[in-house]
């Protein structure tokens, strides 16, 4: 009963479900970036912008209502999995190749237990508190 309670105050998960949506962020960084690699894509370009999605933290200047929205829109596949379908027979290669590289950093984030934000602080996810109070 103790983990329904800390779901209903705090809107993240707990125990294996925590587990299973970590280890569905680590099937799509693995997944991802065994595509790039076989889609050729050129690998300075993954290392320069795998990170690149992080970026968005700097919403928070704006306060944490803000910066939550904004860090969300840049970490949720809604997007790059667009590009990705699109990528795929329409656009030019380098839409494929970022569509590639920022579910890779999704992924990434996610195996580590970084979730989307709520609006309480950046350190508030739907997988659970992080940072030092966590």
């Amino acid at each position: 009963m103790a983990d329904m309670a800390s779901v209903e105050t705090t809107g993240a998960v707990s125990g294996g479900v925590r587990t299973l949506l970590r280890l569905e962020g680590l099937a799509l960084l693995a997944g991802t970036t065994g595509a790039y690699s076989i889609w050729g894509g050129p690998w300075w370009l993954y290392f320069v912008l795998f990170l690149a999605p992080d970026l968005s933290f700097l919403g928070y200047v704006a306060g944490p209502k803000v910066g939550a929205w904004i860090y969300n829109a840049a970490h949720s596949t809604i997007i790059p999995m667009a590009m990705l379908t699109v990528g795929f027979g329409f656009a030019p290669p380098l839409v494929l190749s970022l569509a590639l590289i920022w579910l890779s950093h999704i992924g990434f984030d996610r195996a580590l237990g970084y979730g989307l934000k709520y609006q309480a602080g950046f350190g508030f996810t739907h997988l659970g508190r992080i940072g030092k109070v966590a």
